[in-house]
């Protein structure tokens, strides 16, 4: 497996490899870039078909946790980390709690939140032996009601107001009666924006790999289920993926038949060029990481015990920093996903050059 010269390798900072026989632990933890502050990212629990996949989502998700945080102006730097195995069917306390021991082990430079596969309960689990978990305190959430810590409904909530900003800059106006959107994901976060969406009016067709998932969005939500196959190409205003990244590539884009991509999932774009074929295909593309900082910016306010007037009043700005994004897209005649990019570099490497580069560090533990 090769590390420095693979392709999602960029300058990351750390990158450390944990096992534990005795609970069946496989993680990484992979640290981008801590110019802003510490770095922080969910853990995802997935079962990977291969090693290699699972470093390659670990590379991408952590560089894209540097420009989340970087392009909405909160103090933290990107990192993640994911555990190799089936939630549903390996995840242990014991394994959590291993899990735990290795987060404490690397000191403060990586902090763990909620990601697909795990639960605030499973960081309050790994919390045991680390204080470098977030999004478990308890408090009044930015909706009014109690909160666990769970960041989903910020994330739904930003993704909302982020796919009603492109709606807005594509058809002229945020009034999404009637609007027709397809969902792919329909869990924590995929789930709570569709009943937004349906509460504002909209159509919904959903798909997800959990056969309860889609039938709860059927049942609820009068929901429209549709195929794996056929969920991001249907004739559609929006497609918004809510699941696993890399679903926008050569096969996907050419076939998409909507004219908006809005989704709360990472990394969508399979390759860096993709963002342009898109453009090319007359698709408004929200880029991910803008659309979905919703849950990084309700963790970042939990550590500093704001209130949550003030994580709704900064999450409502996702829809600003998208319509700049797009402005500035039909400005310059760039991608949107270019954009953004050059927006967060922009802040994230004013930082570095005023503090000085971080020393590059690549750690095995085991």
């Amino acid at each position: 497996m090769n590390v420095f010269s693979h392709p999602e390798f960029d300058n990351h900072e750390h990158l450390s490899f944990f096992c534990d026989p005795e609970t069946g632990l496989k993680a990484i933890v992979a640290i981008h870039n801590t110019s802003r502050g510490p770095a922080l990212g969910g853990c995802r629990m997935f079962p990977y078909a291969s090693d290699e996949d699972a470093l390659r989502d670990v590379l991408r998700l952590s560089r894209g946790m540097t420009y989340k945080s970087a392009l909405a102006n909160l103090d933290l730097g990107g990192g993640k980390s994911v555990i190799i195995g089936d939630p549903r069917q390996h995840k242990t306390e014991a394994l959590l709690e291993a899990m735990g021991r290795h987060l404490e082990g690397l000191g403060g430079q990586y902090i763990a939140a909620e990601d697909s596969g795990t639960s605030v309960t499973d960081l309050k689990v790994m919390g045991r032996h680390t204080g470098h978990v977030a999004g478990i305190a308890s408090r009044t959430g930015f909706d009014g009601k109690p909160s666990n810590g769970d960041p989903s409904p910020v994330t739904a909530y930003g993704t909302f107001i982020g796919l009603k900003a492109a709606v807005k800059h594509r058809l002229g106006s945020d009034d999404l009666s009637g609007l027709k959107v397809a969902i792919q994901g329909i869990g924590n976060v995929g789930f709570r924006l569709a009943k937004h969406l349906k509460d504002a009016g909209a159509d919904l067709w959903v798909y997800d790999i959990h056969a309860d998932n889609m039938q709860r969005a059927v049942d609820e939500l009068g929901a429209r289920p549709a195929s794996a196959e056929d969920i991001l190409l249907l004739p559609v205003d929006v497609i918004a993926p809510c699941a696993m990244g890399a679903v926008l590539n050569d096969s996907s884009i050419p076939n998409i038949q909507a004219g908006i991509v809005a989704g709360a999932a990472n990394n969508l774009l399979d390759r860096p060029e993709h963002d342009a074929m898109l453009k090319q295909h007359g698709i408004l593309y929200a880029p991910d990481f803008a659309i979905n900082a919703g849950g990084i910016i309700d963790v970042f306010y939990e550590r500093k015990g704001a209130s949550p007037e003030q994580v709704r009043a900064h999450v409502d700005t996702i829809g600003d920093t998208l319509t700049e994004i797009f402005n500035r897209s039909d400005q310059t005649g760039l991608p949107t996903g270019e954009i953004a990019n050059k927006l967060a570099e922009e802040r994230f490497r004013k930082h570095t050059a005023g503090a000085g580069l971080a020393p590059q560090r690549l750690a095995c533990a085991g």
